[in-house]
C-alpha cells in the first residue's frame, strides 16, 4: 500500500496513478473539499482520505484508516504551497502557511506513519524542488522549505536506516502542473517568458508530472534496497552545473 499527500492534482496526482498502475493500493490525500470530490470522481481506482497535514490529529486519522486496510509500503510526502514574493514582501501569514505545509506538514505525516513503515520496512519519498539548490529572486521562502526538506531527508535516513526504512527525495524542476498553470495565469505569464524558462534548462523543455512521477515510483520500488539519503534532480539539468 502506498500513501501519498497532496495527491488531488499536479505531481501527486501523477505519482498516484503510476502507483496504482504498478499494482499498489494507493490511498490519496487531500485537504481540499472541492479537490477531494472531483479527484474521486476522476479516479476511483484511488482510494481519497481528507486530511490537512499541517493538523496532526487529521494526519493521524487517517493514516490509521488507511493502515486498517493492510499493511502501508510507501509513504510519498508530496503536499506543498508555493507563495512566490521579495523576503521583504514576504507577510508572516505566508511565511507560515508555506512552512506549515511543506516542512511541518511532512514530518507530522512521517511521525504518523512510522510505526506502519517499520513493520513493513517500507521506504519514504519526499518531494523537494530545485529551488532549494537554485533559487530564483522571489523565492526565498520556498526555497528554504525545500532546503528543510531535503536536510530532513538525509537526516531521517541516517535515523531510520536501522529499522530497514529508506527515505530518498525527488527534486523536480519547472514542470507543468495544474497549479503551473494557474499561477501562468494569475500572473499573465505569456508563453514567451515560459519558452525564455525551457531556455535555461539544458534539456530545452519544462517536465512533466509523469515525468517526476516514474522517479517517485522508482525510489519506493521495494527492489530497490541500496539506495537511502539521496536527492535526486528530475529537473532536464538544470542542476547539472
Amino acid at each position: 500500500m502506498a500513501l501519498v499527500s497532496g495527491a488531488g492534482s499536479g505531481i501527486g496526482e501523477a505519482a498516484a496513478i503510476a502507483l496504482y498502475a504498478a499494482g499498489a493500493t494507493v490511498y490519496g490525500l487531500t485537504s481540499n473539499p472541492t479537490t477531494l470530490a472531483a479527484a474521486s470522481a476522476k479516479h476511483p481506482e484511488i482510494r481519497w482520505l481528507a486530511a490537512d497535514v499541517t493538523k496532526r490529529a487529521e494526519v493521524d486519522l487517517a493514516v490509521k484508516s488507511a493502515t486498517a486496510e493492510g499493511r502501508l509500503d510507501l509513504l510519498v510526502n508530496n503536499a506543498g504551497i508555493y507563495r512566490f514574493a521579495s523576503l521583504e514582501a514576504s507577510e508572516e501569514a505566508m511565511v507560515r502557511s508555506q512552512f506549515d505545509v511543506n516542512v511541518l506538514g511532512a514530518l507530522f505525516l512521517t511521525q504518523a506513519a512510522l510505526p506502519a513503515l517499520r513493520a513493513s520496512r517500507g521506504a519514504i519519498v519526499n518531494v523537494s524542488a530545485t529551488s532549494a539548490r537554485k533559487a530564483s529572486p522571489g523565492q526565498v521562502v520556498y526555497a528554504a522549505t525545500k532546503g528543510a526538506i531535503e536536510s530532513f531527508t538525509r537526516a531521517l535516513a541516517s535515523e531510520l536506516a536501522k529499522d530497514g526504512i529508506r527515505v530518498n527525495a525527488v527534486a523536480p524542476g519547472p514542470t507543468m502542473t495544474g497549479g503551473v498553470a494557474k499561477m501562468r495565469e494569475a500572473r499573465n505569464i505569456a508563453d514567451a517568458d515560459m519558452g525564455q524558462i525551457s531556455k535555461l534548462i539544458p534539456l530545452g523543455r519544462i517536465g512533466t508530472a509523469e515525468e517526476v512521477a516514474h522517479w517517485i515510483l522508482t525510489l519506493g520500488d521495494p527492489q530497490v534496497t541500496w539506495v537511502t539519503g539521496q536527492i535526486i534532480g528530475v529537473d532536464g539539468g538544470l542542476t547539472a552545473g
